[in-house]
């Protein structure tokens, strides 16, 4: 089977491949650090669930990864993708100055995934996005092997910034 013909399966990262605990003290208090924050990102270690069924869904579909981290990061997310050792696959990030939900942005890049490919499963660790996926018709997976700090739901939601 081509690689144009292959399924999708579509992984989140923080919180689902990358463990963000260690930056999440930055969004803490009245004054987030969003700069520090996506800085950090580089030394987050992986989380071996999300990388071993990374790998698995790779044996049977092509793995795209969707992030509501900014453009700006790509390079860093790039390079930190390749160190874990995890399958290459395109790269959808929101850009520099979308502060949308992420159930919204994530949603939008899944729909127009799904126009021209099956999108075999969507991997990720936010409720909101996959009840939104879900909702959709997509089939999501809920990675629960990582615990969000009630910060970072609330920028995700509220703030549009990952």
């Amino acid at each position: 089977m081509s690689e144009e013909a292959r399924p999708l399966a579509v992984f989140d990262l923080d919180g689902t491949l990358a463990d963000s605990a260690h930056r999440q003290h930055h969004l803490e208090g009245r004054t987030k650090d969003w700069n520090a924050f996506f800085t950090a990102a580089v030394d987050d270690p992986p989380l071996a669930e999300g990388v071993a069924l990374a790998l698995e869904r790779a044996e049977d579909c092509e793995v795209v990864y969707l992030t509501g981290r900014p453009e700006r990061c790509r390079r860093d997310t790039l390079d930190w993708l390749a160190r874990q050792g995890l399958p290459g696959g395109r790269l959808h990030m929101r850009r520099n100055d979308d502060r949308r939900p992420a159930r919204r942005t994530k949603l939008d890049t899944l729909k127009r995934l799904g126009r021209t490919r099956e999108v075999r499963v969507l991997v990720d660790d936010d409720e909101l996005v996959c009840d939104a996926a879900e909702a959709a018709g997509f089939t999501v997976v809920r990675a629960c092997w990582a615990v969000a700090a009630d910060v970072l739901k609330d920028a995700q939601e509220r703030e549009g910034r990952t």
